[in-house]
This record gives structure tokens, C-alpha cells and sequence, in this order.
């Protein structure tokens, strides 16, 4: 048995994927210390981030915007997490509520910044005649 070039790339993807999954120990324990539920949500995290990356992938380049969304989802749990950390837990309910509505303003932003574009990339395709 030799070792190919795409067994290089499978090993890489994959320790990619789990250096990713172990990114995320530190968002569940915000969520919750329960042991079942950290190693349920980590496996998931590393079974389904590549799809999810490739699906926001395409969805950037549709929902301009949505990138910016993104980022400030990432910055409101870094500080929902200095809040349970000095106040107690934060409200789960309120927490998804914001955090959908930061991504449906960055997807509604997008479609009305671009409502007259076929792209979406701020360019107009106009038709020959």
C-alpha cells in the first residue's frame, strides 16, 4: 500500500476540520457543561463544517453583506460570553433571536443593496439590442 498525493490532501482536510471542531469547545461550554451534549456538538461540528462552509461560500458571493453579518454574530457571542461570565447566563431565547436577526438583516441588506443586479457582485448586466 503506497501513499498518494490524495491521501495527503484527505488527512489534511480532515485534521483541518478537526483543529476547527476543537476551535468550538469554548462556545459549547458558554452553552452548557453537560458532557453527552459538548461531544455530540463537536461531532457534528466536525461532520458538518465543510458543507457549511461550502454552502456560505456560495451564499457570500449571492448575500454581500452576509460576511459582514457573520462577523458580527462572532462578536456578539464573544461577548455573550464575557456576560455569563460576570453576570450569569444569558438568555438563550433573546440569544437566538439575535443572532437570526443579525443574519437576516445582513441577507435582506444584501438583497436590497443589489435588487436591480443579476449577480449580485454591484454590476449591472445590461442586454444588447
Amino acid at each position: 500500500m503506497f501513499a498518494t498525493p490524495l491521501l495527503v490532501a484527505l488527512i489534511v482536510i480532515n485534521f483541518a476540520d478537526l483543529i476547527f471542531a476543537v476551535d468550538s469547545v469554548p462556545a459549547i461550554f458558554l452553552i452548557t457543561t453537560d458532557t453527552f451534549i459538548v461531544y455530540t456538538a463537536n461531532i457534528m461540528a466536525i461532520l458538518g463544517l465543510r458543507a457549511l462552509y461550502f454552502a456560505l461560500a456560495a451564499l457570500v458571493h449571492r448575500f454581500h453583506y452576509l460576511k459582514y453579518a457573520l462577523a458580527v454574530v462572532l462578536i456578539f457571542i464573544g461577548l455573550k460570553g464575557f456576560y455569563s461570565f460576570f453576570f450569569g447566563k444569558f438568555d438563550p431565547y433573546l440569544s437566538l433571536t439575535i443572532t437570526i436577526g443579525i443574519i437576516a438583516a445582513g441577507i435582506f441588506y444584501s438583497l436590497w443593496k443589489t435588487r436591480g443586479d443579476d449577480d449580485g457582485h454591484g454590476t449591472e448586466v445590461k442586454s444588447v439590442e
